[in-house]
């Protein structure tokens, strides 16, 4: 995509004007087309809908107090959108729905109480062994390591998985989201990850794929999250 140059006027853009769309990659300006996404309500899509709506109306329902509280604990959170600067952070707000929206990919939905923002530990993906189980759930184990002395306990891994044949690109349309069955162990330890129906929801019956993943941790005392990580490898299924 064509690199947006900086000049006297404007040194740096986000977001979208008109049918152009800036965005950022490795520190670096671009812009390209603004896309027409279309809604396609699919069960998963109203879903995530409703569960944002829920969101929405429980902050709205917090006392003006409680609002603040958050919107104290979000300024030492840094946001990860432009304008890239040091005193740039996220909202109250964004913090609550970032934690109820946790707590619900845990199984656990519920309002949050106000919590300060611990920084995540450094976590490294590596594919252990694959399996199929019942005959169309495919069953992933991975060695989930964490980079410094935290309690390994309070961290769930989610997964947004892709899987594709031999070579073939990613496509973050058709990634899909898959929770550890439990949290971490130790610092140094081994998950599994379930997936049901996986030749139906990529539509592809192989003995070796290619995986996409994006891996992140969920903080199951806060709801807060990571910034996820990508990882590609391949994977073959034993015959």
């Amino acid at each position: 995509m064509p690199k947006y140059p900086p000049n006297t006027r404007f040194s740096d853009c986000w977001s979208s004007a008109g049918e152009v769309t800036f965005y950022h990659r490795n520190g670096e300006c671009f812009w390209k087309n603004k896309a027409h996404p279309v809604f396609a309500e699919t069960p998963a899509q109203l879903d995530n809908a409703d569960l944002h709506r829920r969101a929405l109306n429980a902050w709205r329902s917090l006392d003006p107090e409680q609002q603040l509280v958050w919107n104290s604990y979000a300024r030492s959170v840094q946001s990860h959108r432009p304008p890239f600067i040091a005193d740039h952070h996220i909202s109250g707000y964004n913090l609550f729905v970032a934690a109820y929206h946790g707590f619900a990919q845990l199984g656990d939905e519920h309002v949050p109480v106000p919590a300060p923002w611990k920084d995540f530990p450094v976590v490294w993906v590596g594919l252990r062994s694959a399996a199929v189980i019942n005959q169309d759930t495919l069953k992933i184990k991975l060695r989930v390591k964490l980079g410094r002395n935290v309690i390994p306990s309070r961290y769930r891994l989610l997964l947004k998985l892709q899987l594709t044949r031999p070579g073939a690109g990613r496509q973050p349309g058709y990634l899909r989201n898959f929770l550890a069955a439990e949290n971490c162990r130790s610092l140094d330890g081994t998950v599994e990850v379930l997936v049901p129906n996986y030749r139906d929801i990529w539509e592809l019956d192989l003995k070796t794929y290619q995986v996409h993943c994006r891996y992140l941790l969920i903080d199951s005392e806060t709801g807060y999250r990571n910034n996820f990580r990508k990882k590609s490898f391949l994977m073959s299924l034993p015959e």
